[in-house]
Parts: structure tokens; C-alpha cells; sequence
């Protein structure tokens, strides 16, 4: 059976496009690598991409030279975690204060590894994750 080696993309559907995309820019500062009307792509880091999708945009699909991307959308808060290094923690909750951004929860998992939940402007849970919250990480 061929294998899958990682997830290259998730998608988070926003309400404000360009507010989204400052958040993960200038919050957790990460490379915007394009905008359009319809969604913006940002480098979520180790060759994984975040894709965000103003709400209802993606409902017909496109067409364009290369092929067809299916439809799809998203409702309600969804969830999607960043690895970050255990040294990182309490930076990351010094800058996450400075910007004015709560901290929702904060978890020391099994295996040692810590978790930091916070929101982000559509109300989407934001995790930023140490080694030692999963067996693979």
C-alpha cells in the first residue's frame, strides 16, 4: 500500500481575509506567501502551508489552466496546532501577552510536552505544541 508522509495543507474558512492574514503574520510570524481576493497561503513552517479561505468563496470550485479544485467550505470554530520547540513556551507566552492575545488554556501533557490554546480573530482554537503531546511528536 503506498503511504502518506505528512499533511502538506489545512484550511481555516475567515470572516476578514486580510485581518486573519495579519494575525498569523504579524502574531505568530509566519511568511505570507500569497494573497487574493478569494484566500491567502502562509508558510506554516517544515514545508506545511495554511490556507485561508474568506468564508463562502470556495462553494462553486475554480477552474483554471492547470485543472479543477472542487468545492468546499467551513462553519464554526475549528482547531489547528503549530509546532514549536519546549524551550519556546514561555517566549511564546511573553509575546502572546505583549500582543494582547489570552491565553485560553494551558496543558502539561503525559509525556512532558506543554500546549498553549488561544484564538484567533474568527474564534478558531490556536495550539502551539512542544514535543511530548503525541507519541509521534
Amino acid at each position: 500500500m503506498p503511504t502518506i508522509t505528512r499533511i502538506l495543507e489545512t484550511a481555516l474558512y475567515v470572516d476578514d481575509l486580510p485581518r486573519a492574514t495579519g494575525f498569523y503574520r504579524d502574531v505568530l510570524g509566519l511568511r505570507v506567501l500569497s494573497e487574493a481576493p478569494r484566500m491567502a497561503s502562509i508558510d506554516a513552517g517544515r514545508s506545511t502551508v495554511l490556507l485561508l479561505f474568506r468564508r463562502g468563496a470556495t462553494t462553486e470550485g475554480l477552474r483554471f489552466p492547470g485543472g479543477w479544485i472542487p468545492p468546499h467550505n467551513g462553519a464554526g470554530p475549528a482547531h489547528l496546532a503549530f509546532a514549536i520547540e519546549s524551550a519556546d513556551i514561555e517566549p511564546w507566552v511573553a509575546r502572546l501577552a505583549e500582543l494582547r492575545v489570552a491565553i485560553e488554556s494551558r496543558v502539561t501533557w503525559d509525556a512532558g510536552g506543554m500546549s498553549l490554546y488561544f484564538r484567533d480573530p474568527d474564534g478558531h482554537s490556536v495550539e502551539l505544541a512542544s514535543p511530548g503531546v503525541w507519541p509521534t511528536y
